[in-house]
């Protein structure tokens, strides 16, 4: 180190000095403190290399250095937190926006949704009106039909018991036509059918005649001969039915269950 540099560093030293015996502020003993460590410093460059020792330097000062790497560190550590704080505060940002976003297309979806409901139930109010629109028709049909219907009936009935008053046993007998019992002489066999099963199980044989008011379940379908022409029977007509009542014909009055007409021992 030069006479000069030399000089300057003590010139420097000893005004710290003074500042400080003359009660300057903290800031310039600070300065002074700081100056003493420069000259500190220079002196020790001007030695070789191997005598300088950390006990040259004073323990204020490397307190000093100390306090600075701290607050270095402080600021650091102070810096990255605001850093996080502000990258945090941006994406909660940008995650409330998105889910203001999502909100207001799930809330637009839902007044379509809402709107199409509501669509959807007055088209089904209406369908529903006009089925029960068409329903009182129908019923109305129905029953206007039913009421002619019944004028019908009635009307039919009437002209079936004007037939039935006018059914003759005798006029077919005569006719040769219904000539049944030769017809069965020479086809055995088509008058052989079966067994008779009465509807009641505890109902036994007992001969009929006209006038005699049968139960319903012997004038059913099941005893019903649907094609009279096949035994040489006359076609009947109205409420008329010719029936099998065991191994006897009756021809019946479907509406009241009275016989009309008799033939014995028809069947084998």
């Amino acid at each position: 180190m030069t006479p000069e540099k030399i000089r300057r560093g003590s010139t420097f030293v000893a005004m710290a000095l003074a500042m400080v015996a003359t009660g300057m502020p903290a800031n310039a003993a600070t300065l002074g403190a700081q100056a003493e460590l420069a000259l500190a410093q220079r002196s020790d460059r001007s030695q070789p290399r191997g005598d300088r020792t950390r006990s040259q330097v004073p323990p204020e000062i490397r307190q000093q250095i100390r306090d600075r790497r701290a607050q270095a560190q402080d600021r650091d550590a102070r810096q990255d937190r605001r850093e996080n704080r502000q990258g945090w505060r941006q994406d909660r940002r940008e995650n409330r926006q998105d889910w203001r976003e999502d909100r207001r297309e799930n809330r637009q979806e839902w007044r379509e949704d809402r709107r199409d409901d509501r669509q959807d139930r007055r088209d089904w109010r209406q369908d529903r009106r006009g089925d029960r629109r068409d329903w009182r028709e129908d019923r109305r049909d129905d029953r206007r039909d039913w009421r002619q219907d019944g004028r019908n009936y009635r009307d039919f009935y009437r002209d079936a018991r004007q037939d039935y008053r006018r059914w003759d046993q005798r006029s077919w007998r005569n006719n040769q036509r219904y000539d049944w019992q030769r017809y069965r002489a020479s086809n055995r066999n088509l008058f052989s059918i079966g067994r008779y099963y009465s509807p009641y199980r505890t109902h036994r044989y007992s001969r009929v005649n006209v006038g005699f008011r049968l139960q319903n379940l012997f004038y059913g379908s099941r005893y019903q001969i649907n094609d009279p022409w096949r035994y040489r029977l006359p076609p009947v007509y109205g409420p008329y039915r010719w029936i099998r009542y065991y191994d006897d014909v009756l021809l019946v009055d479907s509406y009241d269950g009275r016989v009309v007409d008799v033939i014995y021992d028809f069947f084998w």
